[in-house]
């Protein structure tokens, strides 16, 4: 498998998730919004899509979309805090409280 696009994920907003199709199976992340806060509680990648980087792009692709909306991000999901820890191009999207980025 190539290595996937971060272009290709979807805010599904209905659903409340962002979204990696890589072939027949979704990869997402579960969010919930406060204000200007997206608060990403779950991430899921599907074990036939575990290690070729769908995880990291899916983080990457929803970051560039929460970075063109102009919000910031309250990474309650070990992975998106782990990838967002390391890259710290991605921490200025860190919300510095529940609080003070509405």
């Amino acid at each position: 498998m190539t290595h996937p696009d971060p272009t290709t994920v979807r805010d599904h907003s209905a659903r409340q998730r962002y979204e990696l199709a890589a072939g027949d199976a979704l990869a997402f992340i579960d969010y919930r919004r406060d204000g200007r806060l997206v608060i990403m509680t779950h991430a899921e990648v599907p074990p036939v899509l575990r290690g070729g980087g769908v995880g990291s792009a899916l983080v990457e692709g929803a970051l560039a979309l929460v970075r063109e909306r102009g919000e910031k991000v309250v990474p309650l999901c070990s992975f998106v805090e782990r990838y967002m820890q390391r890259h710290p191009e991605a921490r200025d999207l860190l919300a510095d409280s529940l609080g003070s980025d509405r």
